[in-house]
């Protein structure tokens, strides 16, 4: 593994890792935004143009009050408005496992991103192998801490599967890292060895090919 050391910015190790990706000045969308938590770090360790977009009024409410853009709704929809090209960047953060048609909101990202960064937890991490394997129940970790009946994820996906996923549909993936995160997702480490195994996170930038590059 791979020791990659940040500030102690009071955001997830994921978030900050996404944001080293994001260039300054930057126009962003974060979509499933939460409170903005990587917004707030963005406008104000890169200066970018953020909007966030988020279902739970709540956290609509909290994000706002932080002084973030931040729109209430269903991020199929809301992101449907935007034209074309419009962001630099558009960020999809642990929410893919959760997205009903997964091929179709990454399409709307990349028509109005220049690039789209994409996290979710691995379902093929060696703890869920384990308890799957050993237990017979389906797994409850800490990246994934639901009970069968009451978890909002409705996809299994596994860092080699989205890489598969990418390439039959048409996306260049420019770069990507697998991740093991510890002390409530504050620190972490990059995984280099067997990252399908050892990884308990994927993110992946990707953007569209041109029609002559696709498969």
């Amino acid at each position: 593994m791979s020791i990659v050391n940040f500030e102690n910015n009071g955001i997830r190790f994921d978030l900050q890792l996404i944001g080293s990706w994001i260039e300054p000045g930057a126009r962003v969308l974060d979509l499933g935004c939460g409170e903005g938590d990587l917004l707030r770090y963005l406008k104000k360790h890169k200066q970018v143009d953020g909007t966030g977009i988020e279902k739970d009024e709540d956290q609509v409410a909290r994000g706002i009050a932080r002084g973030l853009s931040v729109l209430q709704g269903d991020i199929n929809r809301e992101i449907l408005d935007f034209p074309e090209q419009h962001f630099d960047c558009v960020v999809l953060s642990r929410t893919l496992q959760q997205v009903f048609d997964p091929d179709q909101l990454l399409r709307s990202m990349l028509r109005i991103g220049k690039t789209g960064i994409i996290s979710f937890p691995n379902f093929s991490h060696w703890q869920v192998r384990l308890q799957l394997l050993v237990g017979g129940y389906a797994p409850v970790t800490r990246q994934l801490p639901y009970q069968w009946y009451d978890t909002p994820n409705i996809r299994v996906i596994t860092l080699k599967d989205f890489e598969r996923f990418a390439f039959e549909v048409g996306f260049e993936v420019i770069r990507s890292a697998a991740v093991n995160t510890r002390n409530q997702d504050q620190a972490g480490k990059l995984v280099t060895l067997l990252p399908n195994l050892r990884a308990t996170y994927g993110i992946f930038q990707i953007k569209s090919l041109n029609r002559s590059e696709r498969p």
